[in-house]
């Protein structure tokens, strides 16, 4: 296995037809790192991970994706956000429920009365989307493409392999024609030939194959291009400022008050692990620095 840690774009030349294919190695090591998570939720934590990065390498723009999925069942939230560089990060919370599930249960039943939302957010001043779509299918892969029908109307397939070393995610897409007309050179049968071929990879071949042999396992009757990789790495955008910012939207009396009976304000980044703390001086630091910025403006 040479592809760690990469995101791959192929194409089919005879139809409008374009795949993805994302491996991920250190970068969902560092994620099962940062926090310990029960095992039932391996396989849909890491599926997540991959489906965003797959996803957010069709961006057209720059910016980030958040694939978010929120329930009422012992899972709580599944969270994972990819920008169009590749920097990833995700977490899970879970209830206590989750503790007394007995094995074998399928990570999609602790989803019970849940909902998918995906969030497109460009870098600048782009306008913000969200889609949200109810799950209802028995995998991670159906859900979001009910998404991609109803958000997008954009035939997708997924399908993913995950073990607590890698994370292996595949992604199918048929694209409009060119013009939007009818082409006598297109072959009319190739969106559902490649989803009738692509069915038939198991999951140890996902995760054991390099992308050349993924793709010429499936598709070697096929006409298809593969793109050079792209890198992906685990990367948290929390920071100093950030958390700064969060205190100041709590406000100067809340902050004051925490600071008053735990002698400093602790956060630490649920995403990376990483520990910040303001104590009396810098919580008093923070809010005279806007009173002054706020004089500034009035004068």
């Amino acid at each position: 296995m040479t592809d760690r840690d990469s995101v791959h774009a192929f194409s089919f030349q005879d139809f409008p037809v374009r795949g993805k294919l994302v491996h991920l190695n250190a970068s969902w090591r560092a994620v099962l790192a940062n926090k310990t998570y029960p095992d039932v939720l391996h396989s849909i934590l890491g599926e997540a991970l991959a489906a965003s990065v797959l996803l957010a390498s069709t961006l057209k723009f720059d910016g980030k994706l958040t694939l978010q999925l929120q329930s009422e069942g012992a899972l709580s939230l599944l969270l994972s956000q990819c920008t169009s560089d590749f920097h990833l990060r995700g977490l899970a919370h879970w209830r206590d429920s989750l503790l007394t599930i007995a094995g074998g249960v399928s990570p999609m039943q602790l989803l019970n009365a849940g909902r998918l939302a995906m969030t497109l957010e460009p870098s600048g001043d782009g306008q913000r989307y969200q889609g949200i779509v109810p799950l209802e299918k028995d995998s991670l892969a159906g859900c979001v493409e009910d998404y991609f029908v109803a958000s997008e109307q954009l035939p997708t397939r997924l399908w993913f392999a995950a073990s607590t070393h890698q994370v292996v995610g595949m992604l199918l897409q048929q694209m409009p024609r060119e013009g939007g007309r009818k082409s006598n050179k297109v072959d009319e049968d190739g969106w559902p030939r490649v989803q009738m071929l692509a069915e038939t990879i198991t999951d140890s071949e996902l995760l054991e194959l390099s992308d050349v042999d993924i793709l010429h396992r499936l598709f070697h009757e096929e006409n298809v291009r593969l793109f050079s990789s792209s890198p992906v790495t685990f990367r948290c955008s929390c920071s100093e400022e950030r958390i700064r910012q969060m205190l100041r939207g709590l406000g100067q009396d809340e902050v004051t008050s925490i600071v008053e009976e735990q002698g400093a304000v602790s956060v630490d980044c649920e995403f990376c692990g990483r520990h910040y703390s303001l104590d009396r001086i810098d919580a008093e630091h923070l809010f005279a620095q806007d009173a002054v910025n706020l004089s500034n403006q009035k004068h």
